[in-house]
């Protein structure tokens, strides 16, 4: 994997801390590797 630096606002990063206190995800950087992920699905790999 490549590591990808990026800022992002600040509620983005409270909506993920969010997304894994509640157990959706194991860490911020899984849910943003899975966002990633559908996303290229939808928009580019369809």
């Amino acid at each position: 994997m490549k590591l990808v630096t990026l800022h992002i606002p600040e509620q983005y990063v409270e909506g993920l801390e969010r997304l894994v206190e509640n157990n959706l995800y194991p860490n911020r950087s899984d849910a943003i590797r899975i966002a990633i992920r559908d996303l290229l699905k939808r928009e580019l790999w369809g």
